[in-house]
């Protein structure tokens, strides 16, 4: 009977799911304190889920998946490394599990970021096609450090739009407006200072040429010139442009390693 007693009570001074092994991902155990700490860890990240706990377990399981790629090329981030990006992140007091599942979740950041760098990135093609999209990309989004002096027709009638033609100038442009009864506005200003409903309408537009109606607003760019911010905008936009498709390859080649993975889920809870 005593042993019984003791053994009942062992159970009850367990700390709650402390023990729970909720996965094996390659071997390795991810039990249901770890989603807890990890999820602590995304909330301080700022990054909320509807469903906080499958996020937290599928990250895990990648996290895992990603250090074991990495071993194959002897990736494997120093402790100084992983600490200089933990003090970077300012996260607040964390328990003993918690910092251990930070320290986990940094390595294998850290360690992925490094792989895409040395495998994939070198095999990243940029062509003038995507370097003119991804500029078009950011003309729309943020606007480029480009002064553009435009004429704008306020409550122009679609009558009128029909007739307007390609001027020759912006004074023309402006003359020819007037001459329909409008009264157009000429301003300049830098694309980035642009609000993005405008943005959205001159970021593709060729120049002297009217735009199509928006809101009963018609634009036309009359010329642009770069700003002296312009100088290294090519060399950022095709590092950008280079990054968003090493990425893309990236997150291939992780579904991938994902599927080679033994993982075994124990919990029907964290079924994916």
């Amino acid at each position: 009977m005593k042993k019984y007693i003791v053994a009942l009570f062992a159970l009850f001074c367990l700390p709650a799911y402390a023990t729970t092994v909720v996965a094996t991902v390659n071997g390795r155990t991810i039990t249901d304190d770890d989603i807890t700490a990890r999820v602590k860890l995304m909330s301080y990240q700022g990054k909320v889920s509807t469903d906080n706990r499958r996020v937290a377990l599928q990250n895990m399981i990648d996290d895992v998946v990603k250090m074991n790629y990495a071993s194959n090329f002897g990736i494997n981030p120093t402790d100084k490394d992983i600490d200089n990006e933990l003090k970077h992140m300012g996260l607040p007091a964390l328990t003993e599990n918690e910092k251990n599942i930070a320290r986990d979740a940094v390595r294998a950041n850290v360690a992925w970021q490094i792989v895409v760098a040395r495998t994939v990135l070198p095999m990243v093609d940029i062509n003038d096609t995507d370097i003119a999209n991804e500029k078009a990309e950011l003309a729309r989004e943020r606007g480029l450090p480009i002064e553009m002096t435009m004429v704008r027709l306020i409550d122009i009638p679609q009558s009128i739009y029909e007739k307007l033609t390609t001027p020759k100038n912006c004074d023309d442009a402006i003359k020819m407006a007037e001459n329909f009864g409008g009264a157009p506005q000429k301003f300049t200003a830098i694309q980035y200072e642009l609000s993005p409903d405008v943005r959205n309408v001159i970021a593709d537009l060729p120049i002297l040429t009217w735009s199509k109606p928006v809101n009963s607003s018609v634009f036309l760019v009359c010329n642009t010139k770069k700003t002296k911010e312009y100088g290294n905008l090519d060399k950022f936009i095709k590092q950008n442009a280079e990054y968003k498709q090493a990425m893309t390859m990236a997150e291939q080649q992780l579904k991938q390693l994902r599927r080679r993975a033994v993982v075994v889920i124990k919990d029907n809870r964290y079924k994916l």
